[in-house]
């Protein structure tokens, strides 16, 4: 079992950055690959970032790409979303999610079905 924890989101005016972090407890992060999802009220859940259990592949989904980036450390079983040039359409509640991974390669998974763990996710409130 894996427990997920974000923090990191608040109330900002548009053009501000926030650096969102998720937490992982319970088992070690290394063998699992992450992702970041939002869900606005009155909408469906949906993809901002995933990056593979090594931390070595990334992908982002059009709205946020060139404004953010994924990274993680598992030592620290941590796992960061930066975000810049946030924008009222950015206001959501943002989710952490795990899936094992036993890729040697390493992959990313964009579909929200694929993932089997979720934080209780963070409010990001982006003014105009």
């Amino acid at each position: 079992q894996v427990h997920l924890v974000e923090s990191g989101g608040g109330l900002v005016k548009a053009g501000a950055s926030l650096r969102l972090s998720c937490a992982g407890f319970g088992r070690a992060l290394s063998s699992y690959a992450m992702g970041w999802f939002r869900q606005a009220p009155g909408k469906e859940r949906e993809f901002v970032a995933s990056i593979s259990w090594s931390g070595g592949k990334t992908d982002y989904s059009d709205s946020m790409k060139g404004r953010s980036a994924i990274s993680r450390d598992n030592a620290k079983a941590t796992m960061w979303l930066q975000m810049n040039s946030l924008k009222p359409e950015d206001t959501a509640v943002y989710y952490c999610a795990a899936r094992h991974s036993t890729e040697p390669v390493g992959a990313v998974y964009n579909d929200r079905e694929q993932y089997t763990y979720w934080g209780q996710g963070t409010q990001v409130t982006v003014s105009s």
